[in-house]
């Protein structure tokens, strides 16, 4: 499986003569995508993994995807880059549009893997390529990530790091496994993620991030987006994607009566307060926290 699309390469082992491709691109059988790279269907129909797959091979032998676009595969980060990342095995490659091609002399057979027959780095491998173009920030929530679907390999990561101690993004790697908790903060949404940051710049202690709460009235436990469980202090993020809705409404609402019996005190903060009233959130919850 190739997503639907084929090196120039692969046509002609299939049989095919190049006056042969030239005749099915003409009459739309074949739909050239990159030069050297055809597929079934117009460019502009390509899903994803196709236009990833046709990055790939349009970069040549040994190359694969990387970086952003990597993590994404991966599921440790999602982009929405129109722009596609690779690497190759070398320091010379023709460039092509709309790629980002990375040219690496350290990319190791063990460092290559496949998600969806596509070839791409390794977890290990794409964490330490995108300290190198992400923030920070970015880098903790895909070893977050990496955490939740116990795919993070410390050893293999630590290895990365011996075999490339002077690439740009080694530093950023360091300091994540120095002085980020790995797990401790995946956070749901950005909304969730503005609001860590924001506790952050207060100097307010850090929450539990998406803590699940057990009480005792034989309910369903309930997930609170932050919490600092010693105080008994809750921070509900409410979202219009995720809590416009009339069930997710009266789930809430449900939710905090809940909490409120149980001695807990849940609080409601939207976007626009966040934004708009930084210093009354800050002092209601340094008030909740008895700070």
């Amino acid at each position: 499986m190739q997503h639907g699309v084929f090196a120039l390469e692969q046509l002609l082992e299939l049989g095919l003569t190049a006056g042969a491709i030239r005749k099915r691109a003409a009459t739309g059988r074949l739909h050239r995508v990159y030069r050297g790279v055809y597929s079934l269907v117009p460019a502009e129909l390509l899903d994803r993994e196709a236009r990833w797959m046709a990055a790939v091979l349009a970069c040549g032998p040994g190359a694969v995807l990387s970086h952003r676009s990597a993590a994404s595969l991966l599921e440790l980060r999602p982009t929405d880059r129109a722009r596609i990342d690779v690497t190759v095995p070398a320091r010379s490659a023709r460039d092509r549009p709309g790629i980002d091609l990375h040219r690496s002399t350290t990319l190791r057979p063990a460092d290559v893997t496949r998600a969806q027959n596509i070839p791409c780095t390794t977890v290990a491998r794409t964490q330490l390529d995108i300290a190198e173009v992400i923030h920070r920030r970015g880098v903790e929530r895909a070893f977050d990530q990496a955490e939740i679907l116990e795919v993070f390999d410390l050893r293999a990561l630590e290895e990365q790091l011996e075999r490339s101690p002077h690439r740009r993004g080694a530093p950023v790697v360091r300091a994540v496994l120095a002085e980020h908790y790995v797990g401790s903060t995946p956070t749901w949404s950005e909304f969730e993620e503005r609001f860590l940051a924001f506790i952050g710049a207060t100097g307010l202690p850090q929450p539990e991030v998406n803590h699940w709460i057990v009480l005792s009235d034989g309910g369903p436990a309930i997930r609170a987006d932050f919490a600092w469980p010693a105080d008994r202090v809750i921070v509900e993020t409410d979202g219009r994607r995720t809590h416009r809705t009339r069930q997710a409404f009266e789930r809430d609402r449900r939710n905090d009566l809940r909490l409120t019996v149980a001695q807990w005190r849940p609080v409601r903060v939207t976007w626009r307060r966040l934004n708009s009233e930084p210093g009354l959130i800050e002092a209601s919850v340094r008030s909740l926290l008895k700070l």
